[in-house]
């Protein structure tokens, strides 16, 4: 009889998996338009959003970076923040002012993806900068907040404030980003 044991380094990936899966279910849960599904919604986001630290921190730890993991976990992270913008923008959570942010974000995971894309092709690595971390937390933790919005009074100005800083850092680092590769591109014209 073979033993079964778990494989820490599968682990990262297991978790970037999820955060994917679960976002189909926190949409339906926010469209479903009852605080009690708004509430299990704000639960399985915030445990989403806490596997986007844990799946790279644990993929250091154990030594088990992966090329599909260093892949998927950003592209996890875009589909997280555009479904959420998506649904925000559908069920009224968005304001009309609260579009300008959202747009921002939207552009540029957009441009910032299809740029790494490109440089890819080219070899070209574009490293994440420490700055982008941090604008993927404020990002998460914004969304958060809007989510909770209708739940905890009071949270209507503290999500204005967030969502506008996650679109200044958002902003930031789509210049450095490009700022970055221009020289790349320039001798590509």
């Amino acid at each position: 009889m073979s033993e079964t044991r778990f494989d820490m380094a599968r682990l990262p990936n297991w978790l970037t998996y999820g955060r994917i899966a679960a976002i189909p279910l926190i949409m339906a849960l926010l469209l479903a338009g009852h605080p009690a599904a708004r509430w299990m919604a704000l639960l399985l986001y915030a445990a989403a959003a806490v596997t986007d630290f844990f799946d790279g921190y644990l993929a250091r730890k154990y030594g088990t970076v992966s090329p599909i993991g260093r892949m998927l976990d950003p592209i996890a992270d875009k589909l997280l923040v555009g479904a959420l913008l998506l649904v925000f923008c559908f069920d009224g959570s968005f304001g009309v002012w609260d579009l300008i942010p959202a747009t921002v974000i939207l552009m540029r995971e957009i441009f910032v993806s299809g740029l790494r894309e490109f440089m890819g092709t080219e070899k070209i690595v574009v490293p994440v900068s420490k700055l982008a971390k941090y604008k993927t937390t404020v990002q998460l933790v914004a969304l958060g907040v809007v989510i909770a919005e209708p739940l905890i009074p009071g949270m209507r100005e503290v999500s204005d404030i967030l969502l506008w800083a996650a679109a200044i850092l958002t902003a930031i680092t789509g210049w450095q980003y490009w700022a970055g590769v221009t020289s790349h591109l320039k001798a590509k014209e």
